[in-house]
């Protein structure tokens, strides 16, 4: 491999570290505000949230 290659690689590799950090932080948030609006409706709609089984 050239230097200029080499280069690119570590670089590439790293951005797409970054990426998948990133992805994952944003996946947990959407998960946390998915089930905080889960149980806000059920809340509201006054439903046994532990009694329904969700797949």
């Amino acid at each position: 491999m050239t230097e200029n290659t080499l280069h690119d690689a570590t670089r590439r590799n790293h951005l797409l570290e970054a990426t998948l950090k990133e992805l994952i932080k944003f996946e947990r948030k959407e998960n946390e505000f998915r089930k905080k609006d889960r149980e806000e409706r059920a809340a509201e709609l006054r439903l046994p949230l532990d009694a329904i089984k969700v797949h």
